[in-house]
């Protein structure tokens, strides 16, 4: 078997262990909070690429670590990731009514409770860590810190609001803006899953550097691909609404650059993920081939 069907069947066993664990997460057997788990086992088990806690698993595995053992930490990526799903689809935001081929979830439970199942989402990801990560107490530590920074003022959180404060500027912003949006509003997330992983497996500070670069081209080229999915793409196709980015007059590669502008950049930030990956003393065939499909992902 070659080393792209050895790669794909283990990212294939990564997704099921780690859908196999999401499945199992209930929250609360407390029968007057069961609307709250519904909404949330709703938007999580909803399907997605779950390319962040695969990244995480396939991260420890080249380090020497079982990617089981990450699966705690995976799983709050993602709960940390559905919650900004449901909180970006609101009204007040990108007023989205469709999700991975789904009404979204404010419009299957209503508004406050899509809010507070993405705020749910975020106590439930600490617990996960801090309860159930296997690990030294540094580790762990460093894991809350490297998830809680990649969500708040400068990450997540904080790129979410440039770009509703650029939104109806369109391909008027500056490039050095779009790019900061998008290394703070996707890049951060993946960014922060390839340095749990390695970082639960014990990767030295020069591995880790290395990793951080390439996740870094990684969040970037996967925010352009969707910017050129967005549009090019079918609601059918996407399974969430198309054409919506032109039409708020949000910033995005394809405003700034044009539609092959936007691929270009999209195959230079593939390229230089895949150079990152050089510097690391392993078997890195299976984030080689990640960087790959991300790139030429087609939903």
């Amino acid at each position: 078997m070659d080393s792209g069907l050895r790669s794909a069947a283990r990212f294939q066993e990564h997704r099921e262990r780690f859908e196999e664990y999401l499945r199992e997460l209930y929250f609360s057997d407390e029968p007057r909070l069961s609307g709250l788990v519904e909404a949330m086992r709703y938007a999580m088990l909803g399907g997605g690429k779950r390319v962040r806690p695969t990244l995480c698993m396939e991260c420890a595995w080249v380090f020497g670590t079982e990617p089981d053992r990450t699966l705690p930490s995976a799983a709050a990526i993602e709960l940390i990731h559905t919650y900004s799903l449901i909180h970006d689809d609101l009204p007040a935001m990108d007023d989205d009514d469709f999700r991975r081929g789904r009404p979204t979830t404010h419009r299957k439970y209503g508004e406050a409770m899509a809010i507070l199942a993405g705020d749910a989402f975020f106590g439930e990801a600490l617990t996960l860590i801090t309860v159930h990560q296997q690990g030294t107490c540094e580790q762990v530590l460093e894991v809350v810190r490297e998830l809680a920074g990649s969500t708040g003022v400068n990450g997540m959180v904080g790129g979410q609001v440039i770009d509703m404060d650029h939104t109806g500027v369109g391909s008027g912003t500056d490039p050095e803006t779009l790019y900061m949006i998008h290394k703070f509003k996707t890049g951060a997330l993946i960014k922060s899953s390839a340095r749990i992983g390695a970082l639960l497996a014990g990767a030295g500070p020069g591995e880790q550097a290395a990793i951080s670069e390439y996740a870094d081209e990684l969040g970037l080229c996967f925010q352009i691909v969707d910017d050129v999915l967005n549009a090019t793409s079918t609601r059918e196709e996407l399974g969430k609404s198309a054409g919506s980015d032109a039409e708020q007059g949000k910033a995005t590669f394809v405003g700034v650059y044009g539609l092959d502008g936007a691929r270009r950049e999209a195959d230079e930030s593939a390229h230089r993920a895949v150079a990152a990956l050089e510097r690391v003393d392993g078997d890195t065939s299976g984030l080689r081939d990640m960087a790959l499909f991300v790139r030429h992902r087609e939903s």
